[in-house]
């Protein structure tokens, strides 16, 4: 019998390492998936346009983006936590910009990748937990971090939320400045799986996550292995590495929280993100 194909999509950035390991050691193969990897530079806001189109049966995303997109009518379920720790963003401007100061952001033009991605949504998150708010006409779309590294260089916009370690390179170039720093207040990434794969084959599901999480418990414990291998992969500083490593946990298990469920929904309501009587799916996955 064929393995079953299952095609997921991803950052190409160093918290995925995991899965393309388990990729290139046969792991999903040997469960009876042929797992096609599909990357996104753009992030969240593309990936949730992708499973919304039947272009990929999953995707590792951000959180809050696959929560916000769930509610807006995608038809999909969280099926597991990928990122236990919190998602460390990087604030970010242009080398020659005179902006200097995080407290001076607020009123400033935030390149996003898209409209309800995860650079557009912390930028949101963020200036609301500090009583602030951002017009729409405040956000300049750049699609990725290449657009982003080119719009800031151009003084087109101001500020960029990414994540802090994927753009340090940049910053220790001297091509991006970091002004400040935002935690995201629950676990960073959740893989999502587009309804009609979950109903037509919860088993292969099934087997692709413990393949999944058992590739990232693999990762996590040879911490010097691991440290190594993402700093060549992904051209980053050992320390660096060594830093963001210490400071991530990845999922070994499916449990994904209630509580944490609600907090994203009640941030992104603070945030008028979604509607205050906005009408809430089922976000997760019971199987």
């Amino acid at each position: 019998m064929a393995d079953q194909l299952i095609r997921l999509g991803g950052v190409p950035e160093h918290f995925n390492l995991p899965v393309h390991l388990a990729m290139e050691r046969g792991d999903f193969k040997s469960r009876g998936i042929d797992l096609q990897w599909n990357t996104y530079p753009g992030g969240t806001g593309q990936m949730t346009k992708a499973l919304r189109d039947g272009e990929v049966d999953a995707c590792i995303l951000l959180t809050e983006g696959v929560i916000k997109d769930i509610i807006k009518g995608n038809a999909a379920k969280i099926v597991s936590v990928y990122i236990n720790t919190p998602l460390n963003w990087g604030v970010h401007t242009g080398v020659n910009n005179t902006l200097a100061n995080y407290n001076d952001i607020f009123d400033k033009r935030y390149a996003i990748s898209r409209f309800g991605s995860g650079s557009n949504l912390m930028a949101v998150v963020d200036a609301n937990s500090k009583g602030h708010e951002i017009d729409k006409d405040q956000f300049v779309v750049i699609k990725n971090l290449e657009g982003a590294l080119e719009s800031l260089t151009a003084n087109e916009s101001d500020v960029f939320y990414w994540e802090k370690y994927t753009t340090k390179p940049y910053v220790d170039k001297g091509i991006l400045k970091r002004v400040g720093e935002y935690l995201t207040p629950w676990p960073c990434f959740v893989i999502a799986v587009r309804d009609e794969v979950l109903e037509k084959h919860p088993d292969d599901i099934i087997r692709m996550l413990r393949t999944i999480h058992d590739s990232c418990d693999q990762f996590m414990l040879d911490p010097n292995s691991a440290i190594d291998l993402v700093s060549k992969r992904y051209a980053q500083k050992q320390k660096d590495v060594e830093r963001w490593f210490h400071s991530t946990e990845w999922a070994i298990h499916g449990w994904v929280s209630n509580k944490m469920i609600d907090s994203v929904v009640y941030n992104l309501k603070v945030a008028n993100i979604i509607e205050e009587d906005e009408d809430i799916p089922e976000l997760i996955w019971r199987r």
